[in-house]
């Protein structure tokens, strides 16, 4: 049973593709795959082998070093044109690409209704068109409603990578596959249990929902990955609830640095929002997805990773500080887009 779970335990942005890739590099099985579930409506960053930074609202993070195989399910919402550009941008494989019939397509009318419908100044959406995609699959071609779902099968530009993907996957499970489910966005933002609707985002962010989208069985998951960080964040706007606010210029005050601490949306580049660690809502994802490791990310707003004295201190009160309030020991930590340390080799 070789799937394993990405998923992010707070309000997104919490290096979920960092995360992804770092699990494929430590894979062992000779054919690794990368699905990707959820839409344009948030980005993934990571770094491949030569140091080159992609951040990516289409295709999964874990693919950057172009040597595994992309799926788009079912359960996937694709903006053609941003497909697209981000495949001549790591110019990957075509022939390594596989998108189900059943996929979403995102049309230029889904995303001027959701700007039109007040959701980008409303709840903070991005208005990248997944929210009125879901609803025009939902609507099922409903008299009252304006929009029409459009499917991948009668997309033509992805003709040429359509597959019936679940029985595609299945076939690689069977032979010894590894496959990596790349979740997007965070627990706090799910549609049903996040916990802040309406702030929240269109679909269910949870491992089980991931795994629904995908069209794989709950027999084959063998790993779920909680992903967090030191200072969560929030989306710039009206995007809802931040226990613990603070600002970027509070953090580095704290840290004793002059370093331009701020971070901005990938798709829509605002400055987001940032808060200190709230244990409620890690809880609430660890419930709902008891996972079998957790990565803790963004350890370098708290202390450096070449530490001795009083930042080592620092930084192991701060971790055990987290484990105590959410009752799990943490698996990984990271302290930059690109390292993920074992617990173990840096905090006793």
């Amino acid at each position: 049973m070789p799937v394993s779970i990405v998923i992010g335990g707070q309000f997104g942005s919490e290096g979920k593709g960092k995360v992804s890739l770092e699990l494929v590099r430590m894979a062992t099985e000779r054919r690794i795959a990368v699905v990707r579930v959820g839409g344009p409506n948030s980005g993934h960053t990571a770094y491949d082998r030569s140091g080159r930074k992609f951040a990516l609202r289409q295709l999964p993070a874990g693919a950057v070093d172009r040597n595994v195989d992309i799926v788009f399910p079912a359960g996937s919402y694709i903006d053609v044109d941003v497909l697209w550009r981000e495949i001549d941008e790591l110019d990957y494989p075509r022939d390594r690409i596989f998108v189900s019939p059943y996929a979403n397509i995102i049309t230029p009318e889904q995303k001027a209704w959701e700007v039109e419908a007040g959701l980008v100044s409303g709840i903070g959406s991005t208005g990248s068109g997944v929210g009125a995609a879901v609803m025009a699959q939902v609507a099922r071609e409903a008299s009252n409603f304006p929009l029409h779902r459009h499917d991948a099968a009668h997309c033509a530009p992805l003709e040429p990578f359509l597959r019936n993907t679940t029985g595609l996957m299945r076939s690689w499970l069977d032979a010894g596959a590894r496959i990596i489910i790349e979740g997007t966005q965070g627990f706090g933002l799910s549609l049903y249990d996040g916990g802040h609707w309406p702030k929240a985002t269109s679909r269910a962010t949870t491992a089980a929902a991931a795994l629904a989208e995908t069209g794989l069985s709950p027999m084959d998951v063998d790993n779920v990955v909680l992903v967090i960080r030191s200072y969560p964040i929030r989306v710039a706007g009206n995007s809802g609830p931040l226990p613990g606010e603070t600002s970027w210029e509070a953090i580095a005050q704290s840290k004793a640095t002059r370093e331009d601490l701020r971070e901005f949306t990938t798709v829509t580049n605002k400055l987001r929002r940032v808060g200190h660690f709230d244990a409620s809502v890690v809880g609430a994802a660890i419930a709902c997805n008891n996972p079998t490791m957790i990565v803790l990310n963004h350890l370098d707003y708290v202390a450096s990773k070449h530490i001795r004295g009083e930042e080592y201190t620092k930084l192991a009160g701060f971790v055990t500080e987290v484990e105590q309030t959410i009752g799990r020991r943490i698996d990984h930590l990271g302290f930059s887009p690109t390292s993920m340390e074992l617990r173990s080799a840096l905090v006793g």
